[in-house]
């Protein structure tokens, strides 16, 4: 495992061993890549590198654009994704990818909540990611699915798997009730422009299994 950190971020590869193997680049609210990369050698996941990536400043980089607070007493979301984008393509993957063995055969990128959401937006920001993991995204978000519906990849994605708690959207928040409608209407959508994609409702709400779930989009990434 390497350490390092630019911009206040912190930055944790965890490297294959093999050459050309692919690269999933992990945005975490906490320091879970740790856990993730191990649970995934045990489940018996293909050779990868991971990175993961914490100390963000979850409501500005994740967010696409700014937007009210959804939460009472919580904090608006002041839209810094695409500089933390900017960030990440040329500064932290160039710093990343010169110590790996060899160049990676794809890249991926994936995430949990807000950082689902920061996933699938990337995609849309730069060609530099072929597979896509939004796992409970906040895909609620105040006209993403709007802004999925009228713009074009810059890449299209070879695949993109979707999860969600089967309890997240039997919530009162008008905003945050959206969310299972959003993220089936998104994966319908990819579908019907013939991309390779996979929905799992998971039992449970937001933050039940948030290791097991993303350790299975990580085993889905890989398998295709």
């Amino acid at each position: 495992m390497r350490n390092f950190a630019i911009d206040g971020k912190s930055i944790s590869v965890f490297s294959a061993v093999q050459t050309e193997a692919p690269i999933i680049y992990l945005n975490t609210f906490a320091n879970e890549g740790q856990r993730v990369f191990e649970v995934a050698q045990v489940v018996g996941c293909p050779p990868f590198s991971l990175v993961a990536i914490s100390s963000l400043d979850w409501n500005r980089d994740m967010a696409p654009w700014d937007s009210p607070a959804v939460f009472k007493n919580g904090e608006p979301f002041t839209g810094g994704a695409d500089d933390y984008l900017r960030l990440l393509v040329e500064e932290i993957m160039l710093e990343v990818e010169k110590g790996l063995a060899g160049p990676p055969a794809w890249r991926g990128i994936a995430g949990y909540s807000l950082a689902g959401l920061f996933a699938l937006y990337a995609v849309y920001q730069t060609d530099g990611f072929s597979r896509v993991g939004c796992m409970s995204g906040s895909l609620w978000f105040p006209g993403f699915k709007e802004y999925v519906f009228s713009h074009e990849p810059k890449r299209r994605p070879e695949c993109i798997y979707f999860s969600l708690g089967d309890k997240e959207a039997k919530t009162r928040n008008p905003v945050l009730k959206t969310v299972q409608e959003n993220t089936e209407g998104i994966r319908a959508f990819y579908q019907s422009k013939g991309i390779d994609t996979e929905f799992q409702l998971n039992f449970g709400n937001h933050f039940v299994r948030g290791i097991e779930r993303t350790i299975a989009v990580i085993q889905w990434l890989l398998s295709r």
